[in-house]
């Protein structure tokens, strides 16, 4: 499985964002005692369709001193700010993130191939890549995509004013179901990745490319009108989706186990 992230030169980051969200990450490190280990940016600027006035979705794995890990009560295992209209960053502590990612969390692996990443532990990443391949559950990841595709479009997609972001919400799931279908490793987070390997229809492929350039021009509110050609076509892919099964197997959690000992124990 390969999730080595896109290439970040097509998801630019304005340095001034990228030295504030960096003091942030170093603020949540003396507030809290603990040690970021991985952060990357999630949701739209991660997956390439931001708009001017898109959030910051920052998102992080952290690991606390080993001592820690020994209480008998446990500590949160959550770190969150309030979100505001800029930045929105939270993280979770290692042993969450690989229990997680142990149940199949199609969320936590999007994050390891985002093309956006502010904090890169050398020793620690391709590690978590190693083990995030050795115990990825194909069937997991698709019931996952499948459900929040045809929940999206049951709940954006029916008017006949539709905001530009929810067809791209509805359209990067169900793509990512079918990338888990055709494919032996996980969908990327990059959508246009996505695109550019399923959509071989030529009319589709010009309504997302003229939905994507809307979007990333316009504001997070911006509405069109519905799009009966990408309509029915999600409807097509729904169809397909309900019809197939992806392969279901037991991995072995050793590589987890092994991970979340050594990261913690080599942790002051």
């Amino acid at each position: 499985m390969n999730l080595t992230p896109t290439d970040p030169t097509a998801h630019p980051i304005d340095p001034l964002i990228r030295a504030e969200i960096l003091r942030k990450l170093e603020a949540v490190e003396a507030e809290h005692g603990v040690r970021v280990l991985y952060a990357c940016e999630s949701g739209s600027r991660g997956w390439g369709f931001a708009s001017p006035d898109s959030d910051y979705d920052v998102r992080f794995i952290f690991v606390r001193p080993a001592r820690e890990y020994l209480r008998i009560t446990p500590v949160r295992d959550v770190i969150e700010e309030a979100p505001g209209p800029v930045f929105d960053v939270n993280g979770w502590d290692l042993r969450k993130a690989l229990h997680l990612l142990a149940k199949g969390n199609a969320t936590l692996i999007e994050w390891l191939s985002s093309p956006v990443v502010y904090r890169h532990d050398d020793a620690f990443v391709p590690r978590l890549r190693e083990a995030a391949t050795a115990v990825y559950q194909p069937i997991r990841s698709f019931h996952h995509y499948a459900a929040m595709g045809r929940g999206n479009f049951r709940e954006y997609l029916q008017g006949d004013q539709v905001r530009a972001k929810k067809y791209l919400y509805v359209l990067r799931p169900l793509l990512a179901a079918k990338w888990v279908l055709a494919r032996d490793d996980a969908p990327p987070m990059a959508f246009e990745q996505l695109v550019e390997a399923l959509v071989d229809d030529p009319a589709v492929r010009r309504e997302i490319d003229a939905l994507l350039i809307i979007k990333r021009r316009s504001g997070e509110q911006e509405w069109l009108p519905a799009r009966p050609v990408l309509n029915a076509y999600l409807e097509q892919l729904m169809v397909e989706l309900n019809q197939a099964q992806p392969a279901i197997g037991q991995p072995s959690m050793q590589a987890l186990d092994d991970l979340l000992a050594e990261t913690v124990l080599s942790s002051r």
